[in-house]
């Protein structure tokens, strides 16, 4: 996906470009060959006899993605169209389509694709773009999450007369098959990938991948489901993690079955960064990366995915998985080894090479859980305020965290979530002592780029010890309330102050680096979770929460 574009209608104004002829050009430097957005298909092709009100700016839309189109190929890139689809519509729109209605869901009713003509449209509309836009890739779908689509894809199939009567993997399967028909129908050799994201409950999907034509190509997130261990807690990955190095039990079920089935299979991964930190364009874990591409060259795949809405920055990660890719028999140590050297040089490389597999090391013990990754104060870092007294707010999902740390913690104690991250910023300090040595080993030539790639480490790290001391501070805060003993008090007092200097500094440090390099904060959906004056505001906030605080005594001490 973009680094730099508009998550919406970006073809609906050529000045929106997704991709400007820089970025594809970088992209197609660092081994990507394939591209995606965003797209709605009632804005992309007319709704034809059944629905002849949808479509409306169909023509400019087209237009602008052939335009696209034309300039990726340039560049070696195939342009993909995210399908989520048929997109449900308000209720008004089934009172002149009435036998198009499936189940109902708040403000919206599901366009029923157990009804023929939905079916129609979906593979009739999907026909007139690949027509329209000659040589466009193909399309990724989702049909079990995100928006409410078909009568399967939120679960509540029985609330429809017609899908009651089938099952999940039945209407799921029906609608990838209508997809891939009216796409191969004008693009016989585009691309189209079933996404399995949602399918079963993210469970065992067997019965809706046996069902799929064969001309379908199965896509699984590689480490969905693979058990981990953080400070002593057991769980499974259930989200994007670039810490757990896949693949897990469920994409390797789902892809032998895919092959057995004759289906080709692709691994979706996020080799840049994931929400366990998403505002810096990608994280030095470099040995992780080439780690999981030589799983999926074991597991043979036949493609990668490399991002969702964030993750698209041409960063040395991607270039590590493109010369691991497709046939490539080069091993995970020279890959990064070639990339370590082409970046900063024979002489500083081995240094490098040190600070990656530190800073690798060190992410293994990332507290992961969906809950930690959606809740938790990881991408605003110290831009997060602190709270003098308790706000009661509860976190918003890779949004604003507030003081919920109940809310981030996932099933982790409090002081192992703290713990946690206080151990990944710790040994992520001793990467930055390889990766600052090296420095002066560069290439003038290089200097610049190693200094960037110097910036963005440090920040990782920042964002990480952030964390733990924004967790302790709201356990020293709460401790405190509780009324304790007096040389208890005082000494929580004395631990709230030093948190209190901790993220004023760790504050100020990002400042400089943010100021210096956009690129920190920032993330291609949500744009910018932070800019530099956030961290001016933390500053003067921790200025405010300390005089908030009830000033020691010796008689609180004891002493």
């Amino acid at each position: 996906y973009s680094y730099c574009a508009m998550f919406g209608d970006s073809l609906s104004d050529p000045r929106l470009d997704p991709y400007p002829d820089a970025l594809l050009r970088l992209l197609a430097e660092h081994g990507v060959n394939g591209v995606w957005l965003h797209t709605v298909l009632r804005q992309l092709a007319p709704g034809g006899r059944h629905f002849p009100e949808l479509g409306e700016g169909h023509e400019k839309r087209l237009k602008n993605l052939r335009n696209l189109v034309e300039r990726a190929r340039r560049h070696g890139i195939d342009v993909y169209l995210y399908i989520n689809e048929p997109r449900a519509m308000p209720h008004d729109f089934f009172r002149t389509h009435a036998d198009a209605a499936g189940i109902r869901s708040g403000e919206f009713t599901a366009m029923c694709t157990s009804h023929p003509p939905v079916r129609q449209w979906l593979s009739d509309s999907l026909a007139h773009v690949f027509r329209q836009v000659p040589g466009l890739g193909g399309v990724f779908t989702i049909t079990a999450s995100e928006n409410l689509t078909n009568c399967a894809s939120h679960g509540g199939r029985e609330g429809c007369p017609r899908c009651t009567k089938r099952t999940d993997a039945e209407i799921i399967a029906q609608v990838n098959a209508a997809i891939a028909e009216g796409v191969h129908r004008s693009a016989p050799d585009a691309k189209v990938v079933a996404w399995d994201w949602g399918w079963n409950g993210h469970g065992d999907a067997r019965t809706t991948i046996e069902r799929l034509p064969e001309s379908i190509w199965l896509m699984s997130v590689s480490e969905w489901g693979l058990p981990i261990e953080r400070g002593g807690v057991q769980s499974a990955v259930g989200e994007y993690s670039l810490s757990a190095v896949g693949p897990g039990p469920r994409s390797t079920l789902h892809w032998q079955h895919a092959k057995q089935h004759g289906l080709k299979t692709i691994a979706k991964v996020q080799f840049n960064n994931s929400w366990e930190l998403a505002s810096t364009p990608y994280l030095p874990v470099l040995d992780l990366v080439a780690e999981h591409c030589e799983h999926l060259a074991q597991a043979d795949v036949d493609g990668v995915m490399l991002s969702w809405s964030l993750g698209g920055y041409p960063s040395m990660n991607l270039e590590v998985a493109g010369l691991m890719a497709g046939k490539s028999r080069i091993s995970r140590h020279e890959a990064l080894n070639k990339v370590a050297e082409r970046h900063f040089g024979a002489e500083a490389a081995p240094l490098v090479r040190q600070a990656w597999t530190q800073f690798s090391n060190a992410f293994r013990a990332y507290p992961f859980h969906i809950s930690v990754v959606y809740n938790a104060p990881q991408q605003m870092g110290p831009a997060n305020l602190l709270y003098g007294q308790p706000t009661g707010y509860a976190a918003t999902m890779v949004g604003i965290p507030y003081d919920d740390l109940d809310g981030w913690r996932g099933p982790y104690r409090h002081e192992v979530f703290a713990a946690q991250f206080e151990k990944v910023a710790d040994d992520w300090s001793k990467g930055l002592v390889h990766l600052e040595s090296a420095q002066r080993l560069v290439p003038d030539e290089l200097r610049e780029e190693a200094q960037a790639d110097l910036r963005v480490a440090k920040a990782a790290r920042i964002h990480f010890a952030s964390v733990a001391n924004q967790a302790r501070f709201v356990i020293v805060r709460d401790g405190l309330r509780s009324n304790p003993p007096n040389i208890e008090k005082g000494q929580m007092q004395r631990e709230a102050m030093k948190l209190i200097d901790r993220e004023t500094r760790l504050a100020k440090e990002l400042y400089e680096l943010s100021s210096t390099d956009s690129r920190l904060g920032y993330e291609a959906s949500n744009h910018y979770f932070y800019v530099p004056n956030d961290l001016i505001e933390k500053v003067i906030n921790c200025e405010y929460v300390r005089r908030q605080l009830p000033v020691v005594s010796s008689a609180d001490t004891g002493k």
